[in-house]
């Protein structure tokens, strides 16, 4: 899935690990990155945590998508800060799952950027049978 996701790459996002229910990403906040404030925009702050959790819950099998999800900005990050987002599964139940995020500045697990909290639902893959309609139902 990461090898196909160019807006992610194009942040120069990367997938340092991940696993059923788990993964671990990171990126360099770079100077088109912060905003007018000179701090990293949070936006990309998201999609960071964002990319993880997508790589935690689709490493199940199913297409999943977020359903819903939240951020709570914790501290600023700055221009050359290398930033990590780990995402674990909390739970799973029928087609859906909750995973939190957390977002941390350099090697130390402390040093919290951003709380994040997204809510996947897998994707029902499209019928082929005879006289069924091609399409997803979420």
């Amino acid at each position: 899935m990461m090898a196909a996701d160019h807006a992610s790459q194009a942040l120069g996002i990367e997938l340092l690990e991940h696993g059923n229910g788990w993964a671990r990403t990171c990126m360099t906040v770079r100077s088109d990155m912060v905003n007018g404030h000179d701090i990293a925009h949070g936006g990309l702050i998201f999609t960071l945590a964002d990319t993880a959790f997508a790589c935690a819950c689709n490493g199940f099998g199913p297409v999943t998508v977020a359903a819903g999800c939240e951020i709570t900005f914790v501290a600023p990050a700055h221009l050359g800060d290398l930033l990590s987002a780990r995402a674990s599964l909390r739970t799973r139940f029928g087609r859906s799952g909750i995973y939190d995020v957390t977002v941390w500045r350099g090697t130390d697990e402390d040093d919290v950027i951003a709380e994040f909290r997204g809510h996947s639902a897998e994707v029902r893959r499209a019928s082929t049978g005879a006289g069924t309609a091609a399409g997803t139902r979420p």
